[in-house]
């Protein structure tokens, strides 16, 4: 193998630190082609479908392929905005607003930057954008705050198989869960309290998280737990009574059994049960995509209104949201932590290390 090396290092340099927040990824445009392409890199990964390999290409490239592509992209199509997929212009948005929060614009030591699991910008990139800059201090944020083997843990695959490829290895820091952060869960309950403030608290405040089949469970995964656990801080902290809340699970694919109780079905038992008042939070989805704007505040709330419900209110992913950046940026300080010290005290000494340096290598000591 041939180790890429880094042309831009010089010893003495300032460490620098890089933090990459990872989402899971969009189509480019809402075509059958683009789409085809997003969903052949998506189900491709072995971390999504968990079925022979050669079972499964036969069924992925004969079948899903031919099929799923214009079904999908007339959903996109649904929801695209006028400068692209929500999940991308959301994703971009919430990296801009924390570039330029206080307690991180002040660092100029620190990069951050954006990259989609499946898609663009790809992985790849945001890592040679990066190791260009000689960041030797790497963290990578996935834009998935409950861990899972089919989201977060194809993160670190694709980056620790770009990074096994550099002769320089990064100090390198992962965050696979941050369900029970104390911030992320504020920014929950605020999102939550401006819905109710602004329209009226409905009767029943439903969590839909994205689902995964039932057998991750029973192999490990410790996803349904943590999305429980999220829920579970959320409505104490709103002073929710068990009854007053559920947890669901989104976005089952194919026949094999997903994690229950299933979104659609609860809704459509609260309609006919005489709940005739619904808001849907989604705490799993970072920023809003294909998954809230359509399968829930489209779908879902077509389908609640046909059984009997009267008003269903979506209440919108954190996204750019003030409460989350702070989120976001705590976490951040968080996961660099001690770095940050290193770096604000090699300050002081960096123009005496290169002093070292240049003299070692005048008198060819080195």
């Amino acid at each position: 193998m041939k180790y890429k090396s880094d042309k831009n290092y010089s010893h003495g340099d300032e460490r620098k630190i890089g933090v990459l927040f990872v989402n899971l990824g969009t189509p480019d445009e809402p075509t059958t082609s683009a789409v085809r392409r997003y969903l052949a890199e998506f189900l491709s990964d072995p971390r999504i479908v968990e079925i022979p390999r050669v079972i499964w290409w036969v069924i992925l490239n004969l079948i899903i392929l031919n099929l799923r592509p214009k079904k999908s992209r007339n959903l996109y199509k649904k929801i695209w905005l006028e400068n692209g997929s929500p999940l991308l212009v959301i994703s971009n948005k919430i990296i801009d607003k924390i570039k330029k929060s206080k307690n991180i614009a002040q660092k100029k030591y620190l990069n951050i930057d954006l990259a989609m699991r499946y898609g663009n910008p790809s992985i790849i990139r945001a890592l040679d954008h990066f190791k260009k800059q000689n960041i030797n201090r790497l963290a990578i944020i996935p834009m998935f705050p409950q861990y899972s083997a089919a989201t977060t843990a194809s993160i670190f695959d694709e980056v620790t198989k770009e990074i096994k490829k550099w002769r320089n290895i990064p100090d390198i820091r992962f965050l696979s869960t941050y369900h029970d952060n104390s911030y992320y869960i504020s920014a929950c309950v605020n999102r939550i309290k401006t819905s109710w403030e602004n329209k009226k608290k409905s009767k029943k405040l439903v969590f839909s998280f994205h689902g995964l089949p039932q057998v991750n469970l029973h192999k490990g995964d410790p996803y349904h737990c943590y999305c429980q656990k999220t829920a579970r801080m959320i409505a104490i902290e709103l002073g929710l009574k068990e009854e007053e809340y559920v947890v669901t699970f989104q976005s089952r694919f194919g026949k094999q059994v997903w994690l229950k109780p299933y979104t659609d079905e609860v809704l459509k038992k609260l309609a006919e049960d005489g709940i005739d008042s619904v808001d849907v939070f989604c705490p799993g989805f970072l920023c809003d995509c294909l998954e809230t704007l359509e399968e829930i505040n489209m779908q879902s709330r077509e389908n609640y209104i046909s059984c009997g419900g009267k008003s269903f209110t979506y209440i919108p992913a954190l996204n750019d949201y003030d409460k989350n950046i702070e989120a976001m940026e705590q976490i951040i300080l968080g996961e660099i932590g001690n770095w940050d010290n290193d770096n604000m005290n090699s300050k002081e000494n960096l123009e005496t290390t290169k002093k070292l340096f240049d003299k070692q290598i005048h008198n060819k000591k080195i």
